[in-house]
């Protein structure tokens, strides 16, 4: 399902128009997304959990240069609800 797959999808379930559905949709992701950026975690009873966690750092090395570099970072991970696993089982 596409992103607007998914504004049709709900603009028909709500009754609402499109436009409108897809600044709502637009507006809930931004949301999840700067609660991340923050580092909180966000929680959608029924569907599941979004969370950052931490990479640990490890070694890399380019193979056009030889140079080594250490990699670490933040990750955006998602753990499904109990319902959304029985949903798709």
């Amino acid at each position: 399902m596409t992103r607007a797959d998914l504004v049709t999808h709900m603009a028909k379930a709500t009754g609402w128009p499109k436009a409108g559905t897809e600044r709502a949709l637009r507006a809930m992701l931004a949301a999840i997304r700067t609660s991340l950026k923050r580092g909180d975690s966000v929680t959608l009873v029924g569907f599941g959990t979004f969370s950052v966690a931490r990479r640990r750092p490890r070694t890399l090395r380019n193979p056009r240069t030889g140079q080594t570099i250490t990699v670490a970072g933040r990750i955006p991970r998602f753990k499904p609800s109990k319902d959304l696993k029985q949903a798709v089982r």
